[in-house]
């Protein structure tokens, strides 16, 4: 419950909250060796913010990650063992080393029955590249339209309004949107929404969603409802002048409840989810809290536990496991998350693990089961 600031010539104690004031009960996985495996590590090279994609064999898992903190090209490779064993580092369109944020991976049903994959690249303009043969072959990026944003895009779902329609979400703070940056003081955030109609080969122009000065909601995460009925967004606040916060649309995003705070258990950056087959939600992101709170795991990649009610509730969940302590501030936590056929999730994401080392990507596996063990529950 200590923190210091150096003043000129002094060092004075000033308080700051070190917070484990939930009743979830946390589970550290930081030291079970047997749980992780190594996906990219390249000496003297920062490797990070990578997702992930599980195609229907069940098995293979697709990633894609930059060379460099968010930009940097685009590094792709591919496991057929559901993510116990990874490729060499594969082939890649031209345009890829080009890339200048976060790329992002989703897969899609095209309007006549086939499976395709998108790839996006964000920043002004916003790129996507496409595969038809499973990540074979990509085109080459292209503009999805006159507009950019950031973290293009931090979500992908299936709408239920038309068949094969999609909705993607994402966020700006003035800088990018468009080819003439507008960045207004103070700073906004808008968060993004928009449609393809035609199994993502175009997009239609972003609407806004939410802006807002006061609280900086950005990095949306999306996750459907168990009953189909709604679909609720995590989001990220910024600004750490609040908690992180959730909003809803039940009109498959047509419109949008006002973001409000969630619970402080959720705090944090990049939320990622899906379900375990038992229903159960697993929320993986990166552990940060509101300015002058420091949670036991701040700082560190972090996977919450519960269900969708305790999302709507504001309820604690059951666990927060600490995945991976990450030894430097909050520099990691990009998640990608996959539910084998068997029950077991797949996390992939990047962090500093070893101390004074650049951030590598690392893989975790584990079953729900396991946690009820640790946790005494079995």
């Amino acid at each position: 419950m200590k923190i210091y600031t150096k003043i000129p010539g002094i060092i004075t104690a000033i308080i700051a909250l070190t917070v484990n004031i939930n009743a979830v009960t946390r589970i550290d996985l930081n030291d079970h060796k047997e749980l992780q495996v190594i996906v990219d590590k390249e000496p003297g090279q920062y490797l990070g913010h990578p997702t992930t994609c599980l195609l229907e064999d069940g098995k293979t898992i697709l990633v894609v990650y930059p060379k460099g903190h968010g930009r940097g090209a685009i590094v792709y490779k591919k496991s057929v063992d559901g993510g116990l064993t990874w490729s060499d580092r594969l082939p890649t369109p031209k345009s890829w080393e080009t890339s200048r944020e976060t790329p992002t991976i989703h897969r899609i049903t095209t309007p006549d029955g086939n499976k395709r994959l998108i790839l996006w690249s964000g920043l002004y303009p916003a790129r996507f590249s496409i595969s038809e043969d499973d990540g074979k072959t990509w085109s080459e990026l292209k503009p999805a339209g006159d507009w950019g944003g950031i973290v293009v895009m931090s979500s992908l779902i299936e709408l239920k309004t038309t068949p094969v329609s999609y909705m993607a979400l994402f966020h700006d703070d003035g800088r990018f949107f468009s080819k003439t940056p507008a960045p207004q003081k103070p700073i906004v955030f808008t968060l993004y929404k928009t449609f393809s109609r035609d199994g993502g080969l175009s997009w239609t122009t972003p609407e806004e969603i939410y802006k807002s000065s006061d609280v900086h909601l950005c990095e949306p995460g999306a996750i459907r409802s168990p009953d189909g009925k709604e679909i609720a967004v995590l989001l990220r606040e910024n600004s750490r002048r609040k908690n992180s916060h959730i909003m809803f649309t039940i009109d498959e995003g047509k419109t949008f409840s006002a973001p409000r705070e969630v619970n402080s258990v959720l705090n944090g950056d990049r939320h990622t989810a899906k379900y375990a087959p038992d229903g159960r939600l697993l929320i993986s992101f990166r552990k940060v809290s509101p300015g002058g709170i420091k949670d036991e795991y701040e700082g560190d990649w972090v996977a919450w536990v519960g269900t969708y009610e305790n999302l709507k509730n504001n309820s604690d969940g059951q666990y927060l496991i600490r995945i991976k302590d990450n030894l430097k501030g909050a520099d990691c936590a990009y998640p990608g998350v996959e539910v084998l056929p068997d029950g077991t999730f797949v996390l992939v994401t990047y962090g500093h693990w070893e101390q004074d080392q650049q951030p590598y990507i690392l893989c975790v596996h584990f079953k729900l089961s396991d946690i009820d063990k640790m946790a005494g529950k079995q």
